[in-house]
């Protein structure tokens, strides 16, 4: 793909333990991801702990074709770990607290990037603490004013409030949320639209944002930009399991509203690489032969 794009997912880093075994995941390590499988230059900006678990995930990223120069080294606290359950491809996470990517420092190569960076993906858990919040919010102000900043909530356990959701979205630009993270967004922020236009219309009002998404699982998706709404009706597929699959769908939408084609356009790509994830095992499948064009074209 001609003219890569400088594309960042800052916040945690960790190993899914799964049933079956770990898996390297991460809401932002999996975005970037899917954002390098689209041709793009994507970073992790993340904390691992001096442990084995650390180094795996640095070999993990070079197999994946990451790079990992934005990966702190913790010497005091291990690398982040979360439990996961399956119940027929829906996970629940048990995630440990106070692990390496808690405590992501604000440095001046950090500094660097988010003057580069032509978009970032924060998410809502890795700003349970103050020092990764503060440092994710450091990166943020310093992007350039024309850089998209989406913030995926991405709600986990209790690890967030009113305070932060209302400061996140001031920081962004861009929000994608689930149907099922809706009625909680809005019992926080004291709001009662009963559709998703009129809720989106009051987020784009209030926080001055250029666009908001609403996943809806195997239906697919909601996009509204304050003139145009678009949805999808979702790609009818065999899941294996689902962990990663928003992430894959926020990269397919990053990608595409900067490279700014239609808003239908955007959404068809953004579930295409969300389903196909879902069709696989893990948040990071490999990509098959035939490549990942080829893959995204097949479904149907």
């Amino acid at each position: 793909m001609s003219n890569p794009l400088t594309i960042v997912g800052i916040g945690e880093i960790l190993w899914d333990l799964l049933p079956s075994g770990r898996q390297l995941g991460g809401a932002p390590a999996n975005f970037a991801y899917c954002c390098h499988l689209l041709g793009n230059h994507a970073s992790v900006v993340s904390r691992i702990g001096n442990d084995q678990l650390g180094n795996d995930i640095v070999e993990s990223l070079t197999k994946a074709g990451l790079d990992h120069d934005f990966l702190q080294i913790d010497a005091a606290r291990p690398t982040g770990t979360a439990g996961v359950q399956l119940d027929k491809g829906q996970p629940t996470f048990q995630i440990t607290q106070s692990v390496a990517w808690d405590y992501l420092q604000w440095t001046a190569e950090c500094e660097s990037l988010a003057k580069a960076t032509d978009a970032v993906c924060f998410g809502s858990l890795a700003q349970r603490s103050a020092k990764s919040r503060n440092t994710i919010r450091n990166f943020l102000r310093t992007t350039r004013a024309d850089s998209l900043r989406i913030f995926d909530v991405n709600l986990r356990q209790d690890f967030y409030s009113e305070k932060l959701i209302r400061e996140s979205l001031v920081l962004a630009n861009t929000v994608k949320l689930s149907h099922e993270e809706v009625p909680v967004v809005q019992r926080l922020l004291k709001m009662n639209e009963s559709s998703n236009d009129s809720f989106s219309r009051r987020l784009i009002d209030n926080f001055s944002l250029q666009l908001v998404c609403i996943t809806r699982g195997a239906q697919g998706s909601f996009l509204y930009d304050g003139d145009t709404a678009d949805e999808h009706q979702g790609f009818r597929i065999k899941v294996n399991d689902t962990i990663g699959s928003g992430d894959a769908f926020t990269a397919g939408l990053v990608d595409g509203i900067l490279r700014r084609h239609s808003l239908a356009e955007v959404n068809e790509a953004a579930n295409r690489l969300g389903a196909w994830v879902a069709m696989n095992s893990g948040a990071m499948p490999p990509v098959p032969q035939h490549g990942i064009q080829r893959a995204l074209a097949n479904l149907k």
